[in-house]
């Protein structure tokens, strides 16, 4: 296990992993560090790694467990932001009603899907963006296949209560 080997399966693997991160962060510059940091700790650990483990569950765990410290560290951010602020985000852009609908449509949804607890959120990603079969994502959540796929009926259950419980603007507005 050289070099050539960890490149081929970094450009194997290097940007499914990168959409599977820009899924759970909502965010391209944060996916894109975390990715860089999945792969360079995979590089620290191949020459450790069994010749028959497999591959691409093994780097999701990796990005999993990066992302779950992200979250982490973000809390610890927001709340000391927060605190500074004096008072939470409040986004009203200008433009067309249609526009703004939208993006208020978008920020529920996304919201609901970062409410998720992480292994939920985790597979429900794994499993619907990136269609990863539920062998991989119990490997990857170092969970039982049965786990695994009750973490995705789970995420599925919550967010189509969330979003039908949401609040969201009328295709119509009334002044």
């Amino acid at each position: 296990m050289g070099r050539e080997p960890f490149e081929a399966v970094m450009a194997a693997h290097h940007a499914e992993i990168y959409r599977y991160l820009r899924r759970l962060t909502f965010r391209s510059a944060e996916a894109e560090d975390l990715s860089q940091e999945t792969f360079l700790r995979a590089f620290r650990a191949y020459r450790a790694l069994p010749p028959d483990a497999n591959v691409r569950a093994w780097l999701f765990a990796i990005a999993t467990n990066l992302f779950r410290n992200s979250l982490r560290a973000a809390k610890r951010r927001r709340a000391a932001y927060d605190g500074a602020k004096g008072r939470g985000r409040e986004d009203d852009g200008d433009g067309p009603d249609g526009v703004a609908r939208f993006n208020e449509a978008r920020v529920a949804v996304e919201a609901v899907i970062d409410a998720l607890p992480t292994k939920q959120r985790a597979a429900f990603v794994m499993r619907k963006v990136h269609e990863l079969p539920y062998d991989e994502i119990a490997k990857s959540l170092h969970c039982s296949v049965d786990a695994a796929r009750a973490h995705v009926f789970q995420a599925f259950r919550k967010i189509r209560h969330s979003l039908e419980d949401a609040q969201l603007p009328a295709a119509e507005g009334s002044a």
